[in-house]
């Protein structure tokens, strides 16, 4: 309706146009009348289209369980693994086109024997790709599960999300739409945006994820804001800023408060997995430090300082990171400084029902020059803290649920142990993440091979017979000798060890973004044990059997 309404304006303002000079006064003003209309549509076509959202978000109530329930009732899910980010950022990351892989865990869901499941992804997966999840599902032939399960693919590789991909394609999306009940579908996606919501209404199904009007709270802005409202102790930092200048002046405020301060970290509004921050040290600009300068000199050698950031991508650079400042936004953060630090995380669910859960808490394994990227994590997080980040993430996630907050989040932090203090740790809020993250499919593996439960009390997890599981787990074993492996090479190589996930023994490993090893030499993976000490002993034994598999010439 808006576009054929342009249309007729652009038509009248044509005759208008044509007419003798004396109407010059009426066609400006008719011009100005006809600008006003077509903004009042717009916005009244975006009203339209939220109303028209919330209405199919009122649906998940009747239609969401939770993965490890049993339902037996008519479902149809659809998986949009598009990773709907910054795409510039996101190729920092090596072989991140073939992340969409990593929503695979949900085949979890075909354990129902009435559900149906349809996977889009940008390119065909390979069929032994396939195979491998449908193996893994417990109490369900893979045969049965396979029946209910349909591959899409837009076979598109370019440097788009994948949601992008599918709204550009309307033949895709009409297959698409036929091959889901309605009625009793939803869409299942790795973080929302106005992509994934555009989605949703184009296909008339609810979207089980965030509102993306509600996405400023998982920036690094947004979630001190929050930190502040629910009384999490986190760093002091600064107001987002877009400019370098401002940026300067906010961190030299910053410096101001914590003269005594060494090191700063300057992060994008809209970072992801450490790759947007950089270090900013400030032992070498001593001459600079508060008492010695005024704050406009201070400022102005900060600026100058920006080009020497040491960046946590290697292939950052000052010009590039300085043009996201413009589109994304900046913060400048003071740095936890420590001997002994750890950086745990919350994952947590906000339900349809609007009930918070905490599903798990992890340590983090960070990497990069300054231990700033996310290469992989440990679960569950050290027992000396893992019950106070549980109860912080526990205070995040019911603000965001009075927000209005949907589906996955998750809460990084940092833990400095502090020996000869009451407590030992000292903990200090990151960021949110609102979105599936990397200790998202770590845990779905374990939900998906054991059938187990998190328990909030200990914060543990337990299989059906109270057996504890611990496991560690990445998305970055990645070595160059791995390169040219197939998925089929790889189950030969852990077969033959005997690595892979025995569903007796419950031990085990499991593997994800197998997809990218042979272009990559770059494999995710989970292993299970019943002790922290046994998961990480089958995880070295992985390792040195893929090793041994392809020496490094």
């Amino acid at each position: 309706m808006l576009e054929t309404l342009e249309n007729w304006g652009r038509e009248i303002y044509g005759i208008i146009a044509s007419l003798p000079s004396p109407t010059v006064k009426f066609r400006q003003r008719t011009s100005k009348v006809l600008g006003a209309m077509a903004t009042d549509i717009s916005l009244s076509t975006a009203d339209q289209q939220a109303a028209e959202f919330q209405r199919l978000q009122e649906h998940l109530c009747a239609l969401w369980r939770p993965s490890n329930e049993f339902d037996e009732r008519h479902r149809h899910v659809l998986v949009v693994p598009s990773l709907s980010l910054d795409q510039a950022e996101l190729q920092k990351i090596a072989g991140v086109h073939y992340y969409e892989e990593r929503l695979l865990y949900s085949l979890i869901r075909l354990r129902n024997p009435r559900t149906r499941l349809v996977y889009v992804t940008s390119q065909p997966l390979h069929p032994s790709i396939v195979d491998y999840y449908l193996e893994l599902l417990p109490g369900i032939p893979s045969s049965h599960a396979r029946e209910r399960l349909t591959f899409f693919a837009a076979y598109d590789g370019s440097q788009k999300p994948l949601t992008q991909k599918l709204l550009e394609r309307p033949r895709l999306l009409n297959k698409i739409r036929a091959s889901l009940d309605l009625q009793s579908a939803y869409i299942v996606c790795f973080n929302s945006t106005p992509l994934e919501r555009d989605l949703a209404l184009n296909l008339g199904i609810p979207l089980l994820a965030l509102d993306p009007a509600l996405l400023h709270w998982g920036t690094k802005s947004g979630s001190r804001q929050i930190f502040a409202e629910c009384g999490v102790p986190h760093p002091d930092g600064t107001e987002l800023v877009k400019t370098a200048p401002e940026l300067a002046a906010v961190a030299a405020d910053l410096w101001e408060r914590h003269p005594d301060l060494q090191r700063m970290v300057i992060k994008l509004d809209q970072g992801f997995s450490g790759e947007g921050n950089a270090l900013l040290d400030l032992r070498s600009l001593s001459p600079m430090a508060p008492g010695n300068t005024t704050h406009r000199q201070r400022s102005n050698r900060l600026q100058a300082a920006f080009r020497d950031l040491r960046f946590q991508c290697e292939t950052e650079t000052w010009s590039h990171f300085e043009h996201k400042i413009h589109q994304l936004g900046a913060i400048a953060e003071v740095f936890i400084e420590g001997e002994h630090k750890e950086s745990p995380s919350v994952q947590g669910r906000i339900t349809p029902l609007r009930e918070v859960e905490v599903l798990s808490t992890h340590d983090q394994i960070l990497g990069g020059p300054d231990g700033q990227i996310f290469l992989g994590c440990s679960f569950p997080a050290q027992e000396d803290y893992r019950l106070q980040i549980q109860a912080m993430g526990q205070a995040v996630g019911e603000n965001l649920a009075a927000k209005g907050a949907l589906e996955r989040y998750g809460v990084d932090f940092i833990t400095v142990h502090r020996p000869h203090s009451t407590p030992s740790w000292t903990i200090h809020a990151i960021e949110i993440n609102l979105r599936k993250g990397g200790t998202t499919h770590p845990f779905m593996a374990l939900q998906l091979l054991t059938e187990g439960k998190y328990s909030p009390q200990d914060g543990l997890f337990y299989t059906r017979k109270g057996q504890a599981k611990f496991y560690r787990a990445s998305d970055n074993l990645q070595k160059a000798q791995y390169r040219g492996l197939l998925p089929s090479d790889l189950m030969d190589i852990i077969v033959s060890k005997r690595l892979h996930f025995n569903s007796v023994e419950g031990t085990g490993a499991a593997f994800h973004l197998m997809g990218c090893l042979s272009e990559y030499g770059k494999l995710g993976l989970t292993s299970i044990g019943n002790t922290p000490e046994q998961a990480e002993e089958i995880y070295q034994r992985v390792v040195a059997a893929l090793d041994q598999a392809t020496p490094f010439d």
